[in-house]
Formats: C-alpha cells, structure tokens, sequence
C-alpha cells in the first residue's frame, strides 16, 4: 500500500515537472509573479530562472540535445518554396540557375532576368531613350568608374547585396580578412549567399582555420535559404560519413530546386526507387518550366547569336 502511494506521488510530480506550466527542476507554477521561460534548444520545458536551468540541465541535457537535433532538421529538410535567387523584380518570374541568365545591378543591387533586360534595352533602342535600370530607372554608367561609385552607394547603405559582392571583391584581391568582414555584415543583414561564401572559405581552409564544424553551419543556413549549391556540398559531406539518406535528402531538395547535377546523382546512384525518381523529375522539370517565357527565349537566342 506504502509502495503503491509512492508510485503515484512520483508520477504525479513527473506529470507536474512535464507540463509546461511548472518550472522543470523545482515545480514552482506560473503565476503573476512567476514568468516560465522555455528552454531555447528543444523548446520542451520551462525555467522560473537561470538558476533552476543549470541545476536542471544534467538530467535534461541528453533529451535536449536530441529534440533539438530533431527540430533543426524539421528546419533543414524542408523544402524551399524558390531557391536563394527568387524571382526576377519585373517578370516575377523564378530567376534560373544560371548564373549567366540575370544581372545583378549596380545601382540598386536588384537582379534581372535576362528577359526583362532584354526587352527593355529593346524599347530604349526603338524609342531614342536613354538607357536607364530597368528596375529603379536610374540612369545605366557609361564608364567603368561610374559603374564602382553606383556600386560602392549600395555598400555604404549596407545593401546584403552589395556588402557580399565587395566581400567576392576583396577575395578575389586575396584578402580573405577582409572578404570574412563583409561576409558576416551580409550574414547579419540577412543574405544567404554569404553563408555559402563562409562555407567554402571554412571547408577549404584559404585565409582562414579549416574548421568544418562552422563550414557545415554555414552550409546547412545557406540550404534553408533555398541554395541549391550548399545542398550538393551537404549531401557530398554526409555521403563521405555513411549517412546515405541524409545525403538522398539533400540531393532531392537540391533536384526539386531545379538542380541538374542533384538530379544526375540520384540518377545515376540508383539511391531512390523508380516511384520517388519520378516524382523527383516531374518537379525538377517544373522548376524549370517555370523560369521560362518568351522573352528570356528571345534573349537566350539574341545573347547566343552574339557568341557566334
């Protein structure tokens, strides 16, 4: 009878612990004077103070980490609605893999499709008009120094754009420090494609520690923000550690982006059943229907006849 009473206190003292009302380590509940704050990790218990976080974490540690695993790759094995690039701010199309098929403008940092450069350059010709921005209109650099104080307006106003190309800039000069400075300042301000910089620069080791702790960090923070390079690198990385199907993930997400060399890799890997290969095909071909019009039809093949 002792021992059936003690079963249940302990049962009823974890109930009040687990929910999420009461303070995890010493069960005080929320009230008016008592704020429970969540753990930030795993998000499943509440703290009335640090104090009772500490003491509590040696017995929570090990549940927190693993919740918090979970809820990250909730995060990174999500599909991306588009990828980093969006859409192009004219057309309101997808803008294409390809880095060839848009331009990134100097003056207001917008990146234009191909098509809408295209037909716009078109009517100023036609019209006797002055070559301006299709986007903010401003008027196009006739010089190259014209083109670097436009460009270089876009990096005081610390544009994200604008702070990860002069970082690109200064790499390519070989100050990595530099480059990592204007990199991070685009990180803060909310670009994905430093993310991938970082990641390449700390999996390779150039002007910096090799550290590929903060490489797949940087990695997996440019694949939520739909970068389609970070998850081919993602999914090489887990192949090289025997995790073959979180390396399948990535190369799924990356093929459904649109990605060609995902695609070719589940192709030819033979990772996936001929079912969810197929379906994978129809939404990488949908991803890449969706790019198209017949504008940037009309620039592929004006821009392909000037190559000749």
């Amino acid at each position: 009878m002792v021992s059936g009473d003690y079963s249940v206190a302990m049962s009823s003292e974890a109930e009040a612990i687990n929910d999420d009302t009461c303070c995890a380590s010493c069960g005080i509940a929320a009230n008016d004077d008592v704020k429970l704050k969540k753990c930030t990790a795993c998000k499943l218990v509440r703290y009335c103070g640090v104090k009772c976080q500490r003491e509590h974490r040696p017995q929570h540690k090990r549940e927190c980490k693993k919740r918090a695993a979970e809820l990250r790759d909730e995060i990174l094995f999500k599909q991306p609605e588009s990828t980093h690039l969006g859409d192009c701010p004219i057309c309101c199309l997808p803008l294409p893999l390809d880095g060839k098929s848009y331009t990134m403008m100097a003056c207001c940092s917008k990146q234009i499709c191909r098509g809408c450069g295209y037909t716009n350059g078109i009517r100023e010709i036609r019209e006797s008009l002055d070559q301006r921005c299709p986007f903010c209109r401003h008027r196009m650099p006739k010089t190259y120094d014209e083109a670097v104080k436009d460009f270089m307006k876009r990096v005081e106003a610390n544009d994200p754009a604008a702070q990860r190309e002069f970082g690109n800039r200064r790499l390519s000069e070989g100050d990595h420090e530099s480059a990592l400075g204007y990199w991070k300042k685009a990180i803060e301000l909310g670009d994905v494609v430093a993310h991938f910089e970082l990641h390449c620069l700390y999996q390779d080791g150039k002007g910096v520690e090799k550290d590929m702790k903060k490489a797949i960090y940087h990695a997996e923070q440019a694949a939520i923000g739909g970068h389609h390079l970070a998850r081919l690198s993602l999914g090489a990385i887990e192949w090289e550690n025997g995790r073959t199907d979180r390396a399948v993930k990535h190369w799924i997400i990356a093929a459904n982006l649109g990605d060609d060399e995902a695609l070719g890799v589940l192709r030819d890997g033979g990772f996936i059943s001929k079912e969810d290969f197929s379906a994978t095909l129809r939404t990488h071909q949908a991803a890449l229907d969706a790019t198209k019009s017949p504008q940037r039809e009309a620039a592929e093949v004006f821009y392909a006849s000037c190559e000749e």
